[in-house]
């Protein structure tokens, strides 16, 4: 039991650390290979209040899920060799890879779904710091690294926004 806790717990700092230097570091960068997550993906959620059309497409018909996915499974392949030694950790470690991929896919399928049981991802794409709150399946390592910034159901969800943040949403 503590080898499965152990394996959520990794990767939910994994989810943590591949979100903020792969995704949005990596992934700002015109032509890079993850460049797809900063420039499809979170202008898709933003333009549609969460929602991003992509997930609507099979995984063969969008590069964007395709490297998704890829991501995910050589993320959860980096566990298995572990399996002989410490299979509750390999399958902590499998599960919240899997939960990573269908709880994302939801969350941008259905934003209501997405603010009801992920806000803190939610608030990752609707809030005006699209450079917080890197979790999806947990907001533990959020909380851990103190990058969570709750907008989902706060006062500042429904205040009209800056204009700041008007131009910053016009230039994503």
């Amino acid at each position: 039991m503590l080898g499965f806790a152990l394996g959520v717990l990794s990767n939910n700092a994994a989810e943590w650390l591949v979100h903020k230097y792969v995704l949005h570091g990596l992934g700002k960068k015109k032509g890079s290979f993850w460049s797809f997550h900063w420039h499809e993906h979170h202008k898709n959620a933003r333009k549609h209040a969460g929602y991003d059309p992509v997930y609507e497409l099979e995984i063969e018909d969008s590069s964007s899920r395709a490297k998704e996915v890829l991501g995910i499974v050589a993320g959860a392949l980096v566990a298995t060799p572990l399996l002989p030694v410490a299979p509750g950790f390999v399958a902590g470690a499998w599960a919240t890879s899997a939960a990573y991929y269908f709880v994302h896919k939801k969350a941008h399928l259905d934003p209501e779904w997405g603010k009801k049981w992920v806000p803190w991802h939610m608030d990752h794409h609707l809030g005006p710091n699209q450079h917080k709150n890197w979790c999806v399946t947990s907001p533990f390592f959020d909380w851990v690294m103190g990058t969570r910034e709750a907008f989902i159901g706060t006062d500042a969800e429904h205040a009209p926004p800056k204009t700041s943040e008007v131009v910053a949403r016009a230039a994503a």
